[in-house]
């Protein structure tokens, strides 16, 4: 929602603003294994950044792209994506499916024009509430290393309509390039009218599609 888009500015070093500015992290996380890690580390009451905000699915095979894409538009300046562990997925190959949609969104993070160190990828199982603790620590000073995201702009600042364009006129369409099959077609037609003309045959057959699949008709 527009409400919760964030507006900063990049300061400089000296900026008290800057100083003070904590990041802003997504975790979207795994029902059975990673989530139940991040409440192991709290059972066992290990300190972390609070600045991580945990969104639960049962799967992380369930993580669109979009998801993550989302998770920037609506002001976090990282996004921490964790999972079972290779072969302890609850759902067979959900985690193996999330880390490949992870590594074509990489990608697509250079297009976007976002900084890789703002997203990140981890194997917690339920028994790591250490290894969360830390992964979480790890994640947090990179993103505040790489500062604040950024201004995204709001629903309300983009145009309700652009200008209209000139009309062009319509396009000519160019005539449909003819088929090999009806090439074929019209070569046997003609051969047929040929040799019924001078009396070569009698009779010609030919066949056509049916009106159930796999029937012909003659």
């Amino acid at each position: 929602m527009a409400s919760e888009l964030v507006e900063r500015r990049d300061a400089g070093p000296e900026a008290p603003e800057q100083a003070a500015w904590e990041p802003r992290i997504a975790a979207l996380v795994c029902n059975w294994c990673t989530y139940a890690g991040a409440d192991m580390a709290g059972t066992a009451r290990r300190s972390y950044p609070p600045s991580v905000r945990i969104v639960r699915f049962l799967c992380t095979g369930r993580l669109d792209p979009l998801f993550l894409v989302k998770a920037f538009e609506q002001g976090a300046d990282g996004v921490l994506v964790s999972g079972c562990h290779p072969g302890d997925c609850h759902y067979v190959q959900g985690n193996l499916l999330a880390r490949r949609r992870f590594t074509v969104f990489t990608a697509l993070m250079d297009f976007l024009g976002l900084d890789r160190r703002r997203l990140h990828f981890a194997w917690v199982s339920a028994s790591e509430g250490v290894k969360w603790s830390r992964i979480v620590d790890e994640v947090t000073e990179l993103v505040r290393e790489v500062g604040p995201l950024g201004r995204w702009a709001a629903p309300s600042e983009v145009p309700a309509s652009l200008p209209a364009l000139p009309d062009p006129g319509p396009e000519p369409r160019p005539a449909p390039a003819e088929s090999e099959s009806e090439r074929v077609t019209a070569e046997l037609r003609e051969t047929a009218a040929r040799l019924l003309g001078d009396g070569s045959v009698s009779l010609v057959l030919g066949y056509a599609a049916g009106s159930l699949p796999g029937r012909f008709s003659a």
